[in-house]
Order: C-alpha cells, then structure tokens, then sequence
C-alpha cells in the first residue's frame, strides 16, 4: 500500500518561518512614515520614495536570488538575503538625509527578495507532493500574512518604548535570528530527467515567446501597486482622514482609541482577513482554472477600492475594507506562481516567477512614490486610488486569455 505524502514538511514549516518574520518587517515600514517625516521635517515623498526604492530592489532582486538559489543552494542564497536585510536596517537606522535612506533601502529590498517569496515558493514547491503543491504554496504564502498581521502592532508597540532607530535594530536581530531554522531546509523533490536537460536560457527563450507568460507579467503589475501604496500609506491615510472613534465603541473597547492606532490595526487586520483567502486562493486552484480565480481576485479587489474610495472614511469602514481587501491580499501569489510551476515547470521556477514578480515590484514602486508625491502636490491620495482601480481592472481582463496548457519541454 502507498504511503501518502504529507502535506507539512520540514521545508514549508520552515519557509513559513523565515517567509513570517521578513514580512512581518516589511509589513511594518509605512507605520514609519510620519515618524521619520516629523523628526526630519521632510516631505511626505522622500520616505516614500526609500520605501518606493525599497520595492524596486525587492523586484530587481528577486530573479537574482532566483538564479542563485538555483546556482548556489536555497539556504546559501536565504542565508544571504538575511545579511543584506540586516545590513540595510542597521545602516538605515544611522541615516539622517533622505539620499541615505533610499540608499540603504536598496539593501532591504535584496534582503527581502532573499528571504521572500521567489526564493521560498520555489524550493516548497519543489519539495511538495504534486497532489499538494497549490496548497503548500497557499500556505507559505498565508505565513507572509501571518508576519503581516505582528509586524505593524509590534512596530507600533516598540515606538511607544524606544526611538525609530532602535527599533530598526530590533528588526535586523529578528531576521538574523529566523535563519536559526534553516538547517531544516533541506531535501526538496528532484526535478525531472527533461527538465534538468533544458538550459535556463532555452527554458527563458520559451517563456517569452508564450504570450501567455508575457500576460502574467503584465497583469501582476497591478498587485504589485495596489500592495505597495496600501502598505506603505494606508497608516498615515487612516491616521490623517478618518473619522474619530468613538469613545464607547468596540475599537475603543479594543484598546484602539486612536487614528493612528487604526492605521497600524488596518494593515494587520488585512494580514488576518488573507490567511483565509490565500488558503482558500490555494484551494481554488487546485479546483478551478487559476486564471479565471485570478480574474475574479482582481475583480473582487477593483469593486473594493471603488466602494471604499466613494464613501467616507470612518472607522467601520476602514475595518470593513481591510477585511475585504485582505481577504484577496496576496490570494494572487499561490496562484500566480502555481500557474508558472505548471506552465514551465520546477526547475527554474524561482528565475521565472522572480521575472514575473519585477512586474510586481514595478507597480509597488510605482504605487509607494506616486503616492507620496501626489500627497505633497494635491495632499489627498485620490488620484492614486483611481490608478490602483484602473490598472486593478486591467488585470482582470488580462488574465483571461492565459493559455493553461503545459508547454512542451525542449528534450
């Protein structure tokens, strides 16, 4: 009789790990805008733009680490990932120009591209069993939401007993210490015979002759926007235009009796709301062609942002697009990656979905420096919702045309 293959493994647990705590960090940085802003005097942009940068680095980093986890090992290039992510908080912590701060952000974006999602989707998805991988995948996915919902309560915690600086040392040491679990990763599933022949650059030639592979990257563009300028300005939106809580009410109950209380609550809210819409992203899957659950995600995303932009922010609102919009937060991440797996294959997998995910990082950057620049011109956030909105529908038209067929492998 054969043994079934368990779903959890030493390689998902530990990739939920380090996948939590670097997220957790990243998650964190827009509760840093308007202390940083306010102890400099500095225009809502420049931090903007360093966080803008930030992705940017994510995004030109995660092929990288991509191609080097498949060179070098995985747990070479994560242990790597952790020291450029270390390296860039502890100098960040001792920047006082704003040049110093985008400078150093170019380190936590290869830190974060070294321990995200690239480099940990790839060896999952290799060590998962085939009957399991789109559910391994939602789950390490479901981790960065996890780290999604500590993160900004922890920073916020932190700044009420120690300066931003400290704080950002704080962090370097929590991502040092994720890559204790390391020596765990070990093991993944060997590739196939025909997948081994193939060279990365036939496998890339391929790839960017399918136009199915072309609409991916250009439909996860918008994720990438809609990601970046809620994570990195959705805390200080809530803080500055939401309505005030009411002293009697649940929040306040809660312990939240503040609008900036609520910002940092909101993003972590949004971090809740995905664990259960990426496991069920994951699910769906498995079941249903990804492309239209990936039509049908942005859809989701793009009538939410609607909704919420014309009505007028109140806490109850806040708290119900957080939920909504977080239910189909990173949704998109198991099912895009599952659907390079699947179209290409695992062998390079983390290079191929690593191009993909620029796209991403594109829009996030994108979406954290059009955001704050369009703050310090028209101090609303307005024109940038509508962008989000636009670009958001694209994606769900994009997505249907994808060709879900295997392509041939070259033998």
């Amino acid at each position: 009789m054969q043994t079934r293959a368990p779903l959890f493994t030493p390689v998902l647990v530990t990739g939920c790990l380090v996948i939590l705590t670097g997220f957790a960090i990243r998650a964190s940085f827009g509760i840093f805008q308007i202390p940083i802003a306010s102890e400099f005097h500095w225009p809502r942009s420049d931090f903007s733009l360093a966080i803008a940068i930030q992705n940017l680095a994510w995004g030109i980093g995660q092929p990288i680490f991509g191609a080097l986890a498949e060179r070098i090992g995985d747990r070479r290039a994560i242990f790597l990932g952790a020291l450029f992510y270390a390296a860039g908080l502890v100098l960040s912590a001792g920047a006082t120009t704003p040049l110093a701060h985008q400078a150093y952000e170019v380190l936590v974006g290869f830190g974060i591209a070294g321990t995200g999602f690239g480099v940990i989707l790839a060896v999952v998805g290799r060590a998962a069993a085939a009957e399991h991988r789109s559910m391994a995948l939602a789950i390490a996915t479901a981790a960065g939401s996890a780290g999604q919902v500590f993160g900004p309560p922890l920073a916020e915690g932190l700044l009420a007993v120690m300066d931003w600086q400290m704080v950002f040392l704080v962090f370097a040491a929590l991502i040092l210490a994720a890559m204790l679990v390391l020596p765990f990763m070990r093991g993944p599933a060997p590739a196939s015979r025909l997948e081994l022949e193939e060279s990365m650059g036939q496998l890339l030639r391929r790839a960017f002759a399918d136009p199915s592979y072309m609409m991916i990257f250009i439909g996860f563009f918008s994720c990438g926007y809609q990601l970046g300028f809620i994570t990195a300005h959705f805390p200080a939106f809530v803080t500055e235009m939401c309505g005030p809580i009411a002293a009697g009410g649940v929040l306040a109950a809660l312990g939240v009796t503040s609008t900036s209380a609520l910002g940092a609550i909101a993003i972590s809210l949004i971090g809740v709301a995905n664990i259960g819409g990426t496991l069920m992203a994951g699910w769906a899957g498995k079941h249903y062609p990804r492309k239209y659950v990936l039509s049908s995600i942005y859809l989701g995303r793009t009538v939410i942002a609607v909704a919420f932009i014309m009505t007028p922010m109140t806490p109850a609102t806040v708290v119900l697009f957080s939920l909504g919009m977080g239910s189909l937060w990173l949704a998109t991440v198991p099912l895009t990656s599952g659907l390079v797996a699947h179209l290409y294959g695992l062998r390079y997998m983390g290079t191929l979905y690593g191009i993909v995910f620029f796209s991403h990082q594109l829009g996030a950057f994108l979406g954290v420096w059009l955001g704050g620049r369009m703050y310090d011109i028209t101090g609303n956030y307005t024109a940038v919702w509508w962008v989000g909105i636009g670009v958001g529908l694209l994606s769900a038209l994009i997505h249907l045309p994808i060709r879900e067929e295997a392509q041939p492998l070259v033998a």
